[in-house]
């Protein structure tokens, strides 16, 4: 059985890759998450793909890291372990990533959700870092991407405690975009893929950057960056396609030039 289902190609610059571990609520073991690496750079070689959608089941997106696999390593083989290679290669995803969770979210679960840029919950969604409750804590960001997720306060209760938060909650406290019905989360995730689709790949290349960078640098220098950044975009073919199609009110062709 595939560790990971792919969908047949980009849909209107969308891909969408689902874990595929039901006996195991996804658990994310290191062929899985191996699996994905390799996914991924398919969909960063491929310029027909603009946005990625990554994806569970109803029940789990996943329910944590494989216990067992886990259990079986000692200090050296946690040293060496591969998975920290893989989760490396998904924090260095170039393209828009969007996460549609639904059911248990829990430990290595909730780690690879936050990789998301844009994260979407069905209202059975769980989040959770309940790491403690095996005299171990989170391994793969879970201490520091929460805490920029959530603030300081609620992510100490959740890493302490190991105690999850509902959908609504991880809304309220902004771990989430938005909470829709179980059924619609990854329709509505793939929805959101396909409108940063249709716009310019390289505005969306240095506006997601840019983004990314508010969390590390200070005011000054992200509104530096920010200015370059908006600055090169004057030299593109897309600037002035973009700008023209709105003075004769047409839809845009962003070419990515």
């Amino acid at each position: 059985m595939p560790q990971i289902l792919l969908s047949h190609g980009p849909d209107q610059g969308v891909r969408l890759l689902t874990l595929n571990r039901p006996e195991a609520l996804n658990a994310l073991n290191t062929a899985l998450l191996e699996t994905l690496s390799e996914a991924l750079d398919a969909a960063e070689a491929d310029p027909d793909t603009r946005a990625v959608v990554i994806t569970g089941s109803e029940r789990a997106f996943a329910a944590g890291a494989d216990i067992n696999e886990m259990a079986a390593r000692d200090t050296v083989g946690m040293l060496t372990d591969p998975r920290v290679q893989h989760w490396a290669r998904i924090a260095r995803f170039t393209k828009p990533l969007i996460t549609a969770v639904n059911g248990f979210c829990l430990g290595g679960g909730c780690e690879l959700a936050m990789h998301g840029d844009i994260r979407i919950a069905g209202h059975n969604a769980r989040f959770g870092q309940p790491e403690i409750n095996l005299g171990i804590m989170p391994g793969a960001g879970g201490t520091q991407r929460l805490v920029r997720a959530v603030g300081q306060s609620l992510a100490m209760q959740m890493v302490l405690t190991g105690e999850p938060i509902s959908a609504q909650r991880a809304l309220e406290a902004g771990l989430v975009s938005e909470v829709c019905q179980p059924e619609l989360t990854v329709e509505r995730a793939v929805a959101i893929g396909r409108t940063i689709a249709s716009k310019g790949p390289i505005a969306v290349q240095l506006a997601r950057e840019a983004v990314q960078r508010a969390e590390d640098m200070d005011l000054a220098a992200g509104l530096r960056f920010e200015r370059h950044a908006f600055t090169i975009l004057a030299a593109t073919d897309d600037r002035r396609e973009g700008l023209e199609a709105f003075q004769n009110k047409r839809k845009p062709a962003f070419s990515g030039r």
